[in-house]
Order: C-alpha cells, then structure tokens, then sequence
C-alpha cells in the first residue's frame, strides 16, 4: 500500500511511496503528530539519483521489520534535498559539525522543535566495518529518547546554538580588497601536478575555480601558474573516464585521483557550467568538449516543457555503471575484431578492467590520428549503448540549475556559432517565466516587453510536468535565473529578459539581503527552520551569494544602475574572509572579484548585421568576463546600447567600463587594442 508520498510531485519522494514506512513530507503536520505521540522525529534527506540512498533504501526503507520498528518509535520524515536545499543546508551542517563530515543519505534525529540531536549517513542494515547496524542505531536512540531525556535537550541546545553561531559567522565582513593572488598562492599549493584538480579522491570538477583561473589568466603579468593549472585540469578532466567519451556530459565526481573511475550519476548542475567553461576556453578541446556536452544535455535532460532535468541515475539494472562500461569483447562484439581492437587500445579499455568484474570505463587521453575512424567508432558504440536499460532520470525542473543551464547554452552558442543552443535556452527560460515565477502583482503577460521592475515577482523552486511545486525558491534560484534572463538579453537583444531579470534582482534585494550586505539563502518572509541558513561557499554548484553577485554585475553592466554594482561589491566583502582562506569553495566569487577588480568589460556592438559584426561580436565575447550586447541600432530599452550608433555605416564596437567608453572600433584588430 501506497504511504502519504504517494501524492509528492518529487522523483526521489515517489521512490519511496511504496516502503512500508509511514513516511511524511516535511511540514507543521508531522512535528505535531510527534508531539502527540510523545516520540522524535527521524528525519532521512536524499536525492534520486543517489546511489548509497538506493542501496539504504532496499536494505532498510523496504523491510517491513525495520519499517515497524521506524513506524513505532518514530515520526519519519523524507525530503528532496535538491527540492529543499534550506532544510537540506541547516541539518547538513548539524550533521558535519556532529560526525565530521556530510554526505546522503542523511540521517538526523530531532526533537519536537527540530533541533537535532543525532546524525549520520549511510547506515548498513547489519553491522559492517565497525559501523553499527541500522536498527541498532533505532534501538538506542528511541532508548535515550525515553530515558535520558535530559540528555538529549542538553546535546540538542547545544547543536542549535553551534548553528546558530555558524550563520552568524557567515556575516562577518571582510576586507572589500580580495587578494587574487594570494588565493591563486593557496590553489597552486593543493594542485595535483600529475593528475590535474586539487586535492586528492575523490575529485569533483572544479568549474567555478576553473573560471576564476581563466579570467585570472588574462589580467596583465599573470603567473605562469594560473594558465597551467586551467589547461591541465581541464584536458585530464575532458580525458577521463569521468567524461563521456562516446555520448557528452561529465558524470558528478571520480571516486580516483586520476579521473579514471566515476561516481555515474550525471547533474544538470555541474554540465551546465562546465558546458559554458568549455566553450570559454576557446581551444579546439574546449569547443568539442562544449558541443558534445551540449548535444548532450539537450538529448537526454531535455524535457517536453522545454527545461531540463536534474539528474540522469548512477544505477541501472540495480548496478552502478553498468550503462556506461565496456570489456574489450563488448567492443569486438559491436564493432568487430579489427575496429574493436582498435578501439580497446585508444579507450583503455582492458582485460583486468578499470572498474569492476573486468569493465572499463572509457578515457580518450591522446585523440588518434584517425578522427574519422574515432568519429565512426563512438557512433556506433552510442548506437549499441542506447539498446542498453538507461538510468532512471530525475524529471523535476529545478530553477536554479535550469539558469545554469541557459547561461551555459548561450555562451556554446555565441561562441560556437550553433544558433540552436540559443533557442533551447530561450524555451527553456520562457517555461521558468511562465511556470517558476509568480507575480504577487501582475507582472506583465510573456512577451510583452513592458516593465517588470514594480512587480513583486517570487520564484517557485521545482515543476515537473509543467506544473510547479509550492516550495519557495532560495538564493541561489533568483541569482541563477537572473544570470540566465541577463545572458539572453546579451544573446538576443531583447530588453523583456532585462526586465525580468532585474524585477528578480530587486526582489531578492529586497527579501535575501543581511545586515552586513551578504544574503541569506533563504527570504525574510520564508518557513523559519532552526536556524535561518547562510552559507557563501560554493559546492558542486555556485552558492546563492556567489550566484547573486555574478547577476548584479551583468545587471550594472547592462543597465548602468549603481545599486546593483554597490550590492555586488557589499556582498563580495561579506564573503572576502572564505576567498582568503579557502578559495576553491569560493571560485565563483573570486571570478567575480577577478572581473570587478577594474570591470567587468562593458561592450555594445551596434551594426547592420553581416561578417563585420559578427566578427567584433566575437572577438569581444572572448574578452574574459565582458558583458556583451549586440544590436542593429542605437535603442534606450537596453542602457548599455543608449547613443551607441554605427560609424559611417559600419558596424562598431563601444568598449566601456562604468559606462564611460573607448572611441568606438570597427575592426577585431583595434578592438584587441582597447584597454583589457
């Protein structure tokens, strides 16, 4: 029988709407019914396409003994941490500062008012390598519940209190001067020389640290470090078995140094940023990467609506991997002896394997000669592959990610010439406009092109099917999508996106801001939690406060609003002490320290389309961190283009800073010139 998940518009709640526990969503309800029922609440967070949530899922979620004693002792309780990023981020961080360390599944024990008082991960059903089974773990926490109670609220205030201090320490200003070289000193010393990223394994991609590089790398007497790290990190990244080699896409992290084994599961989040980063690069693995990675995304994570989906599985047939793997007879057998030979030698694909039972993910660390005979081989692999059981897909539409990705498709299809990036990108934001936005006035119908900047316009967090969920969006949604509105605006030319994106800005000005200038994740007006999170460090994608400050800067680049460039600079101070002292959770902040340091690069290219003006358009579009829009005439909807008009004729390109501008170029020559 179906328990109360069965009603959820979430993926990964749907997964479990059929345990034999009496789960509950996250609300006022089930705390009350703790409360009633005199017992704690066990709260377990995960995602769908997490593989050690499966495993913990069918060893213990599905057996009906587990499942009474949960159902007897506990109020449980399952969240969608991509759904719930707030509640995802306050028990996280009780869960780090209680064990050391993070991960999902999560599981946290609260009391009555949510405060925790036990957390974990992953537990095995039996015990396993001295870590307590399980129902172990039930069994003393329901025995402390009920006879050291005192106990129980002394650890409970006292992790209620940690959290509270930690977002309070969030806030504590910094210099408004950010050290980019000292922050390039500290990542030269956890570089890995040999295998490229920093740090050892597990190694996740570091995007927004590789974007800080790139624009670090084009500043005047930059180290010599700088562009090593970048070009090294990204081509041991792009040849690995992290990379799909035959389809696009990275998967979400190498559980090795080398890049050679991934963890499969596939984020939107992370090949929507490292799909723009690639095409930035401007080189001829960065454009193939892009492109790949791009068809990609729009191939497999493309929904009808429009959007794109979170997340493509780890698992199929109940193993991990097993879509993406080859023997070396796999190849014999589907491209023949000669070919598949061929193919085992230039994708390592070996006997004793390099993953498990013999199989081989598939790295590519020296293209071949041959790129008709590659481009025929990872055809027909592709072919045989999709006859295989695919991954389960995660359908929901999450905002913020939905503007990485539009972001990253705009900067593939400006700088790659495939016009049809931007198209999906425009789809895409239209179904954020018109699903994940909600005017509490009546913002103006789509497409109209009147003004939004009035209107109190709030994000929804998650659609699915077109149709959105109630949960609130967070920081990182309105800086993200704001991002994406502003990066269609440079693509298109069209000031409704400008609109929209600063009626986001403003709201988020409004309802996220602190006292010190820094953002909280969450609004004023949201659900309060125990504690209201705040937190400026990037993870896998940027945080809401690095997110906010990459939109503000184009929004003053575009517009010319001074407002919008002092939140920006408030909000990096805010963040300046995590950029000193560790910079690869601060990379997309230090990107925006980087650009603003005499920037960003405001550049209007105004013409009569043709070769002319798609050359200045780009040669400017790879100007590190330049914010670019291009229009036929000079037009006063969009500031940037105010006054700025062809010269005799031809196309020219105004390169501004502050909105005081060069004398206008007509030539790519003369634009490389200008002041950089």
């Amino acid at each position: 029988m179906a328990n109360r998940l069965a009603s959820a518009t979430s993926p990964y709640l749907l997964q479990h709407a059929e345990n034999p526990v009496d789960w509950w969503e996250w609300g006022p309800d089930a705390f009350a019914e703790a409360q009633r029922r005199e017992v704690p609440v066990l709260l377990s967070v995960g995602y769908a396409a997490c593989h050690w949530c499966h495993v913990m899922a069918h060893e213990s979620f599905e057996d009906a003994t587990t499942a009474a004693y949960m159902n007897e002792h506990f109020v449980n309780i399952k969240v969608d941490r991509e759904e719930r990023p707030d509640v995802d981020a306050v028990y996280m961080a009780a869960t780090t500062a209680m064990t050391g360390s993070g991960g999902w599944p999560m599981t946290v024990v609260l009391d009555h008012d949510g405060n925790p008082f036990f957390a974990g991960t992953y537990f095995p059903d039996m015990p396993r390598h001295g870590q307590p089974a399980f129902t172990q773990v039930l069994q003393a926490l329901s025995e402390a519940w009920t006879q050291r109670r005192s106990e129980i609220g002394a650890v409970a205030e006292n992790v209620r209190q940690h959290l509270a201090n930690i977002s309070g320490a969030a806030g504590s200003a910094g210099s408004r001067q950010v050290d980019v070289d000292a922050a390039v000193e500290t990542l030269a010393g956890e570089f890995d020389p040999m295998a490229g990223g920093f740090g050892g394994a597990p190694k996740f991609p570091p995007s927004m640290v590789l974007e800080f590089l790139r624009r670090a790398a084009g500043a005047p007497g930059a180290d010599s470090r700088v562009s090593h790290m970048l070009s090294r990190t990204v081509a041991a990244m792009a040849g690995g078995g992290i990379y799909d080699q035959i389809g696009g896409g990275f998967a979400r992290y190498a559980v090795d140094r080398g890049w050679v084994v991934p963890h499969f599961e596939k984020m939107l989040y992370d090949n929507a940023q490292l799909i723009g980063l690639f095409a930035r690069l401007g080189t001829e693995l960065g454009d193939r990467v892009a492109r790949e990675s791009a068809d990609w995304m729009i191939r497999e994570l493309g929904t009808a609506e429009g959007g794109f989906a979170s997340a493509l599985d780890a698992d199929s047939e109940g193993v991990e991997g097993k879509f993406y793997v080859w023997t070396p007879g796999e190849l014999v057998d589907v491209l023949g002896a000669d070919d598949g030979a061929w193919a085992a030698e230039v994708f390592e694909v070996t006997e004793a394997g390099t993953f498990e039972e013999g199989a081989s993910t598939l790295q590519l660390r020296h293209r071949p000669e041959d790129t008709e005979r590659l481009e025929s081989v990872k055809a027909r692999l592709l072919a045989a592959r999709a006859e295989r059981v695919r991954p389960a897909r995660d359908d929901k539409v999450v905002a913020a990610w939905n503007g990485l990705a539009i972001s990253g498709l705009v900067d593939a299809g400006l700088l790659l010439g495939e016009r049809r990036y931007v198209d999906a990108a425009v789809t895409a934001a239209e179904l954020l406009w018109r699903t994940h936005c909600v005017g509490l006035d009546t913002p103006p119908p789509s497409g109209s092109g009147g003004s939004t900047s009035e209107a109190s316009v709030r994000l929804l967090r998650v659609s699915r099917d077109g149709v959105a969920g109630a949960h609130a969006g967070v920081l990182e949604d309105y800086g993200c999508v704001a991002s994406g509105f502003l990066a269609l605006t440079q693509a298109t030319g069209d000031s409704t996106w400008l609109d929209r994106a600063t009626a986001l800005l403003d709201t988020a000005l409004s309802h996220f801001r602190a006292e010190d200038g820094g953002f909280y994740d969450t609004a004023d007006d949201a659900e309060a939690l125990v504690t209201r999170p705040r937190d400026p460090s990037d993870n896998a994608s940027p945080s809401g406060t690095s997110a906010m400050v990459h939109a503000l800067v184009s929004a003053h680049a575009i517009t010319g609003e001074g407002r919008y460039r002092a939140a920006a600079e408030e909000a990096l101070a805010a963040t300046s002490n995590l950029m000193a002292k560790a910079p690869r959770f601060a990379g997309w902040s230090l990107a925006a320290a980087a650009t603003m340091a005499d920037g960003p690069l405001e550049i209007a290219v105004v013409g009569p389309p043709g070769p002319d003006r798609d050359a200045l358009e780009a040669a400017a579009r790879r100007k590190p961190g330049a914010v670019v829009v291009v229009a036929d005439e000079a037009r006063d909807d969009i500031p940037l283009l105010s006054s700025r008009t062809p010269v005799d004729g031809r196309a020219a390109a105004y390169v501004c800073r502050g909105f005081v501008c060069e004398r206008p170029v007509t030539t790519v020559d003369d634009l490389a010139k200008t002041h950089t």
